[in-house]
C-alpha cells in the first residue's frame, strides 16, 4: 500500500472518530509514525486530504452497495440492508464529523452532491431502475426526478439541525422519510415486500 492510500485510510478513521476540525496534520503524522512533511508531499492541505478521504469512502461504499444489490433477492431486500448499513455507519461516526462538514466544508459537500459522489447515495439511480424492472416500483415514475428527490430526502434525514441526534434516532428518521417515500412509488408487489420486511 502506498503512502497516499495509508494516509487516506488513517485520516478517514480519525475524522470519523474525532471529527474533522479536531484532527490536525501533526496528530495524523504521529498516529501513522511518519513526518508531517510526508503528508504534505502527498496532499497540499487538509481540504485536499478530506476530498481524498470522501472519494475513497464513496468508492468503497459503492462496492459494498453493489455487492448488496447483487446478493439480494429483490430491490426492497437490498434497500433494507442499505438502511441498516447507513444506520451502523452513522452510529459509529462522531456527530462532529457531519457538523464539521456542514459548517466548514460546504464547498466540498456541494461539489460531491453535484457530481453525485456523496458516500452512500451514488447507487440510487440503479436501485430505482432495478425496482421498476422487478415490478416493485411503478413504471410511470420519472427515474431522474425520483432519484433527485430521494437524494434530497436522504440529505434531510441526516440534517442535524432538523433532526438533532439528542432528540431523534437516526434510524427512525431514515426509515420514516426514506421508506415511506418508497411506498408512494411502489406497486402492490412493492408494498407487500416493504410490509413484510418491516415486520421482521
Amino acid at each position: 500500500m502506498d503512502y497516499r492510500q495509508r494516509i487516506i485510510e488513517e485520516a478517514a478513521s480519525m475524522f470519523r472518530t474525532y471529527g474533522i476540525r479536531a484532527v490536525t496534520m501533526d496528530m495524523l503524522a504521529s498516529q501513522m509514525g511518519i513526518s508531517k512533511r510526508t503528508i504534505y508531499e502527498v496532499f497540499r492541505d487538509k481540504d485536499e486530504l478530506l476530498q481524498g478521504v470522501l472519494k475513497w469512502m464513496t468508492i468503497r461504499q459503492r462496492e459494498v452497495l453493489t455487492k448488496i444489490l447483487d446478493e439480494s433477492e429483490n430491490v426492497i431486500e437490498a434497500i433494507f440492508k442499505m438502511v441498516d448499513l447507513m444506520w451502523d455507519h452513522f452510529q459509529s461516526m462522531n456527530p462532529a464529523f457531519q457538523m464539521d462538514m456542514k459548517r466548514f466544508h460546504q464547498d466540498i459537500v456541494k461539489k460531491l452532491w453535484e457530481m453525485n459522489e456523496q458516500p452512500y447515495y451514488s447507487n440510487n439511480y440503479e436501485v430505482i431502475k432495478r425496482g421498476i424492472d422487478e415490478g416493485i416500483f411503478r413504471k410511470d415514475i420519472d427515474i431522474e426526478i425520483i432519484n433527485r428527490f430521494m437524494l434530497e430526502a436522504v440529505k434531510i434525514s441526516i440534517d442535524q439541525q432538523l433532526f438533532p441526534s439528542d432528540n431523534y434516532m437516526r434510524k427512525d428518521v431514515i426509515r420514516n422519510i426514506y421508506l415511506n417515500y418508497l411506498r408512494g412509488i411502489s406497486t402492490q408487489k412493492g408494498l407487500n415486500l416493504i410490509n413484510s420486511h418491516e415486520k421482521k
